[in-house]
């Protein structure tokens, strides 16, 4: 799953893959915003990525972008 996040006063977003679904993604985000609390998101990679919730612009969840291998794309 790709999720992109928006920071307010910064230009560039945050994009990165997670193996968590987009609903759980959705509680992640509307726990952070109701509590105040960091929004915590786990990537592919267990890579951590913690946003204060304060400053989240938006949050886009998508799915990630299959791409095939081969001739056959063209």
């Amino acid at each position: 799953m790709e999720v992109k996040i928006g920071v307010q006063n910064v230009a560039r977003e945050i994009t990165f893959e997670t193996d968590a679904s987009a609903d759980e993604v959705v509680k992640a985000v509307t726990a952070a915003i109701q509590d105040g609390s960091p929004l915590t998101l786990t990537g592919e990679k267990g890579r951590q990525v913690l946003v204060p919730a304060g400053v989240l612009g938006y949050v886009q969840i998508g799915e990630s972008e299959r791409r095939g291998v081969g001739f056959g794309n063209i």
